[in-house]
């Protein structure tokens, strides 16, 4: 059964972090791309950042650059995002996906869109208090 679990979310400050996991099991994790996508109240989902199977490339939303940081141990089935500089725009739910292969990532801001993610996780919540 595939499962992806995201974990760490919660309550913050402003200007504080977290750190978001999602534990992967039951493909084949090293050969998916993973990404982050985020859906606040009244919005659609938003891809936040993806990481790719092979030689770890990273892809950021423009409104988290600099500040999140993801990153993936092949070895425990496992990526982070490590969120810095928290706002409260940042709240949302978010939800770990996967998607096989590597070629598809070659066509841009294709990384961000939530069709092309096989698997997704059932979210964890992030609020940011002001």
């Amino acid at each position: 059964e595939v499962q992806l679990v995201e974990s760490g979310g919660g309550l913050v400050q402003a200007g504080g972090s977290l750190r978001l996991s999602c534990a992967a099991s039951g493909f084949t994790f090293d050969d998916y791309a993973i990404g982050w996508f985020r859906q606040a109240p009244g919005k659609e989902r938003e891809g936040v950042s993806c990481i790719t199977s092979t030689d770890g490339t990273t892809y950021y939303a423009d409104s988290v650059k600099d500040r999140f940081t993801i990153s993936r141990d092949n070895a425990s089935g496992t990526v982070y995002l490590r969120m810095d500089s928290l706002n409260p725009e940042d709240t949302a739910d978010y939800y770990c996906a996967a998607s096989y292969g590597v070629g598809w990532l070659q066509t841009p801001g294709r990384w961000s869109a939530p069709s092309e993610y096989d698997y997704w996780g059932q979210g964890t919540h992030v609020t940011v208090s002001s």
